[in-house]
C-alpha cells in the first residue's frame, strides 16, 4: 500500500515542500529511503522502528521503501524521522491517508517515541503558509517559533503517540497562538549599555557617528584601553530592529540550530565575536553541510574581530565581497545557496606586536620591520572597507581617556 505525507526542509534560509512517500510491499521485511538522503535520514529506519513499537504500535513487518520527492535536492537533518513513521502506518492502516491530507509533519524522533525539537522551524512555517496547508504539526519545543510566521496554524505534539491520536480526533490540540509585539518588545533589552563607559570620549564619538551611518569601524589601541568593552556596547546604540528585520535575523539563527528555546524570537541587533582561529567556512557559511557562517549570524548587527592583526589572511580576504554585497553565496556542484550578511564590521587591534607602541607608561619592544610586517597582515582592499579608524589610547585616571564599566 501507498501512503503520502507532506513534510518541509530548508535549503539556505528557505524552506520548501516535501513528499515522504512511504510504500509497503509483501516480502522479505526491509527497509530503504530513497531521494538523496544524508546520513542522518538513513539513520532514521532505526529511530522510527524504535519509536512505533515503543509506542505500542504494530510495525509493520513488511519491505518498505520510503522516497523523499523531489529526489534531485538533497535532504538533510532528522526532521523527517516523524513524517516517514506516519507515512508506515498510514500504509499499515493504523490511520487514513485523508486524517493526513492537509498537514504537514515535522519532528526527531526519541527511541521511546517521544519528540525533539529542530532547526529550521520558522522558515519553514513561514513558506508552509503559502502552500495552503490546513496546519504544521512540529515538536513542543519549536512552536512559539513556528507561530510567529502568523500564516498557518501551528500544532505542538510531544509524542508519536500524541500525533495519532490527534490525527485520528482523539486528542484535541488548539492551534499554537503568540503575540508577536509582545514577544518584540519583551526581546528588545540589553543587559549592558553604553553609557556604562566612563571617558574615552573621542572613541565613543566615532562609534556614535559609526551608528549612525552604518559604517565599519576599527579601533587601534594597546592592552587594556577598552576596544572590547566599547565594541560589546556599540550594538546597544544603533537603531532598533524593526519587526521584519528581526524575523529575518531569527530565521537565519533558527537554520543554524543557535536559537535559544527561551527566545524565539532575536529581536536586539546580534553581536558576533568569532575566536581569531576561525577558518573561513566558519566566518562566511559552507562546509559539508552548508551552514551559515558568522557574518550571516551577526546580519543587521554588529561582527566584531578582535585581534584583527591575528586572524589568517585568507580568512580575511573572503570577507571583501560580503562587505560590499551584503550577501554570500556558497555555490556547489549541485546547489547554490544565499545568505545575508548585511553587517556592521567592527575591529580591534594593537599598534604593534607588543603592544605598547602608543601606551606611553610602558615602553615598546619591537623594531620597525616587526611593526611593518604586523600592520601589512591586513591588506588595503579590506581596510579600504572600513570606513572609521580610531586610535584609543591607553585609559588614565584623571583625563578624559579615563574609561571605566
Amino acid at each position: 500500500m501507498l501512503a503520502k505525507v507532506f513534510s518541509a526542509a530548508v535549503l539556505g534560509i528557505d524552506a520548501f515542500l516535501i513528499e515522504v512517500e512511504a510504500h509497503l510491499e509483501s516480502q522479505l521485511p526491509a527497509f530503504a529511503t530513497v531521494g538523496l538522503p544524508d546520513s542522518a535520514v538513513r539513520e532514521s529506519k532505526e529511530r522510527v522502528n524504535a519509536a512505533i513499537k515503543n509506542s505500542n504500535l504494530p510495525f509493520a513487518q513488511k519491505r518498505i521503501t520510503i522516497n523523499l520527492a523531489p529526489a534531485d535536492i538533497r535532504k538533510e537533518g532528522s526532521s523527517f524521522d516523524l513524517p516517514i513513521a506516519i507515512g508506515i502506518l498510514v500504509a499499515s492502516g493504523i490511520i487514513s491517508q485523508e486524517q493526513i491530507q492537509d498537514y504537514v509533519i515535522l519532528g526527531e524522533l526519541s527511541l521511546d517515541g517521544s519528540l525533539r525539537p529542530i532547526r529550521g522551524a520558522l522558515p519553514i512555517a513561514v513558506e508552509m503558509g503559502k502552500n495552503h496547508k490546513r496546519g504544521i504539526i512540529l515538536p513542543v519545543e519549536n512552536a512559539s517559533e513556528a507561530a510567529m510566521s502568523q500564516g498557518i496554524k501551528v500544532y505542538p505534539v510531544a509524542s508519536l503517540a500524541a500525533t495519532i491520536q490527534f490525527l485520528s480526533g482523539e486528542l484535541p490540540i488548539e492551534p499554537f497562538l503568540v503575540s508577536l509585539e509582545e514577544i518584540f518588545s519583551r526581546g528588545r533589552q540589553h543587559i549592558i549599555d553604553f553609557q556604562d563607559v566612563k571617558g574615552q570620549e573621542h572613541v565613543k564619538r566615532a562609534l556614535e557617528v559609526a551608528a549612525a551611518g552604518g559604517h565599519n569601524i576599527i579601533m587601534i589601541g594597546p592592552p587594556g584601553s577598552g576596544k572590547t568593552m566599547l565594541a560589546k556596547r556599540f550594538p546597544t546604540i544603533l537603531p532598533d530592529l524593526t519587526l521584519e528585520q528581526a524575523l529575518e535575523t531569527t530565521k537565519i539563527h533558527s537554520v543554524a540550530g543557535l536559537l535559544p528555546s527561551h527566545t524565539p524570537m532575536i529581536a536586539t541587533r546580534p553581536f558576533r565575536s568569532p575566536h581569531h582561529t576561525i577558518s573561513d567556512a566558519g566566518l562566511i557559511g559552507g562546509g559539508q553541510v552548508p551552514r551559515p557562517g558568522e557574518v550571516s549570524l551577526a546580519h543587521h548587527g554588529v561582527l566584531f574581530l578582535d585581534e584583527l592583526p591575528e586572524f589568517k589572511k585568507n580568512v580575511l580576504e573572503v570577507m571583501r565581497q560580503p562587505l560590499e554585497d551584503g550577501v554570500v553565496t556558497i555555490s556547489r556542484a549541485a546547489l547554490s545557496l544565499n545568505y545575508p550578511a548585511q553587517f556592521m564590521l567592527s575591529a580591534a587591534m594593537n599598534p604593534c606586536p607588543c603592544g605598547y607602541a602608543t601606551d606611553p607608561t610602558h615602553e615598546c619592544s619591537c623594531t620597525p620591520q616587526q611593526i611593518q610586517k604586523y600592520l601589512s597582515r591586513i591588506s588595503g582592499p579590506l581596510l579600504d572597507r572600513i570606513d572609521i579608524h580610531i586610535e584609543v589610547p591607553t585609559c588614565m585616571i584623571g583625563t578624559t581617556n579615563f574609561c571605566l564599566n
